[in-house]
């Protein structure tokens, strides 16, 4: 195991924090806890996540193996990841003891595809969404689908840490994954969270798989929705009301009077006219009614970028801040900014693995490597490229690029490699056989259905 280094002899750690050896214990303790929690290969695992920390630039998976990091041959990346085994749920308890939340903490869940569209080996491909450059194209791919749930530690910034990143199997759907996501979350968080989600996941089936959990949940509604307000009184006759009076989004005329009304000005959007209602509902959850929030941008062009009016729910809980709560939705966009970091930086999606489980291992292995970065910016010292300028704030890509300093002053809990002698190599007598295709999974809207009930 690594051992406490005399960070006073590291001149820059002393001028960038006066507590730089509690930062760097931390991290120690840090890698040692999940170091514990990767499983079997649990060595070249670990390895395997400073490889691609100290990499910026790989052509192929294999390339990582020529990291000084990893003290393996390249066998042993593919390896690590048919025989590893790490435990979901466990990193994700070691990642919530680092969090260092005032209050409530603020999650943020999407999903995203992996496009694979030419493995025809690859087993349990599915049809993905993934907006597509070519005009005129269809923005679907073909691949493994992948749902993570994320912590949002600032107010502002691209920093996201991720707790849990999974596959969605062509037997479930993102809203069964993402509420499986936040019901595992909420259980071993201190605090009632807060969720953020986009208008994917703004309709009845979210609500109802999410309603049992302890959680408040603010999503962004599309514009074309129709909503219905609190049921009338009863008259006598028939049954009792579900549904009040419509309310659609595009048609102003169905609007009541809001409950709130007021302009106000913000430091993201600018000048704003707000309107909150109460007490609404989709037609297929009558039982989970929310509060909507229209925030009409009086300063905006009105395109599809700077869209004039955004929608927002809040369900749960009554808010804490009654008229200001639907700002903390502009927080969500941190996610974005780490999967475009994990696919560009950490080369999450550069592999081309056989089975959709050696996939899962490695993506595993991108919310350890994103967390060891968000301890490490205390202690980071930003080293740009010459055609880079210093910036004020350590962004994840700045902190990767002067981890390997700090790789060497703490060392590695991994153990060194031993020999196990040469491969037996492939039987004498048995033959090849070709590798079985697959065909892709299309989920029609009755096997989501039914997924959704059983989720």
């Amino acid at each position: 195991m690594a051992q406490t280094a005399p960070w006073h002899n590291w001149g820059m750690s002393d001028k960038h924090d006066p507590s730089a050896t509690e930062y760097f214990n931390k991290l120690i303790q840090f890698r040692q806890a999940t170091y514990q929690h990767l499983g079997t290969a649990k060595d070249a695992l670990f390895e395997l996540s400073d490889a691609v920390i100290t990499m910026p630039a790989v052509q192929s998976f294999a390339e990582l193996s020529c990291s000084k990091y990893f003290r393996r041959g390249w066998p042993s990346l593919y390896e690590a990841l048919q025989d590893g085994r790490p435990d979901r749920e466990q990193l994700m308890g070691v990642y919530i003891q680092h969090m260092q939340v005032d209050g409530r903490p603020i999650l943020a869940g999407d999903h995203t595809a992996w496009s694979r569209p030419t493995a025809y080996t690859l087993r349990d491909r599915t049809v993905e969404h993934q907006p597509n450059p070519v005009p005129g194209s269809r923005p679907i791919t073909l691949g493994h689908g992948y749902s993570t749930l994320t912590w949002v530690p600032e107010k502002k910034g691209s920093w996201a840490l991720p707790l849990l990143n999974e596959r969605i199997s062509s037997q479930e759907t993102p809203f069964g994954k993402a509420s499986e996501q936040l019901r595992k979350a909420q259980r071993q968080l201190p605090n009632r969270a807060i969720s953020l989600w986009d208008a994917e996941y703004g309709c009845a089936p979210f609500l109802l798989a999410t309603a049992d959990i302890p959680a408040d949940k603010i999503i962004r509604l599309r514009p074309n929705l129709r909503l219905f307000g609190p049921p009338s009184d009863y008259k006598g006759r028939g049954r009792y009301p579900v549904h009040g009076a419509k309310f659609k989004f595009k048609d102003p005329t169905t609007w009541w009077k809001a409950d709130a009304d007021f302009e106000m000005q913000d430091p993201d959007l600018g000048k704003v006219h707000i309107r909150i209602w109460n007490e609404l509902h989709f037609q297929k959850a009558s039982q989970c009614p929310f509060r909507v929030a229209c925030i009409e941008r009086l300063e905006s062009k009105g395109s599809r970028r700077l869209p004039k009016m955004i929608w927002v729910a809040w369900i749960g809980n009554e808010p804490p801040e009654d008229t200001i709560w639907w700002q903390r939705y502009l927080r969500r966009y941190a996610v974005d900014h780490w999967y475009r970091f994990a696919k560009q930086r950490l080369h999450w999606t550069l592999p081309m693995f056989s089975t959709p489980e050696q996939g899962e291992r490695w993506s595993d292995l991108m919310p350890l490597i994103t967390w060891q970065l968000w301890l490490a910016r205390p202690i980071g010292v930003d080293k740009p490229l010459p055609w880079q300028n210093k910036q004020p704030e350590m962004t994840p890509g700045r902190v990767c690029q002067g981890m390997s300093d700090i790789f060497t002053m703490i060392g590695t809990p991994a153990q060194p490699p031993k020999r196990r002698g040469n491969a037996p190599g492939w039987p004498k007598g048995q033959s090849r056989q070709r590798r079985p295709r697959f065909d892709v999974v299309k989920k029609s809207q009755k096997q989501a259905k039914s997924a959704q009930l059983t989720a």
